[in-house]
C-alpha cells in the first residue's frame, strides 16, 4: 500500500523539476516490483521493494525542497523544509 502511494506521489511531481525524470524511474521500478510480488511471492522483490521505497522517498523530498526554494510551496506547513 505504501509503494502505491508514494507511486502516486512521484506521478504528480511537476514535469519542469529536476527530479520529475528520476521519479519517473523509481515510479516504474516500484510498479514492476509490485506486479512481481503480486505474481509470484519471493523474497527478492521484497529487498528491492525497500530501496526503490527509500530512494522514491528521497526524490520526493528533495524535489519539495526545490519547489519550496523557487518560491512555488508557500506556507506556514513549509516550515519544516527550511
Amino acid at each position: 500500500m505504501q509503494a502505491k502511494l508514494l507511486s502516486a506521489r512521484l506521478e504528480r511531481l511537476s514535469v519542469d523539476s529536476v527530479w520529475a525524470h528520476r521519479a519517473s524511474g523509481i515510479r516504474g521500478s516500484l510498479l514492476r516490483c509490485l506486479e512481481e510480488f503480486d505474481t509470484e511471492y519471493s523474497k527478492k522483490p521484497y529487498r528491492n521493494l525497500d530501496d526503490l521505497l527509500n530512494q522514491g522517498y528521497f526524490v520526493l523530498e528533495q524535489a519539495i525542497k526545490t519547489q519550496y526554494k523557487n518560491g512555488r510551496i508557500q506556507g506556514k506547513n513549509c516550515q519544516l523544509l527550511r
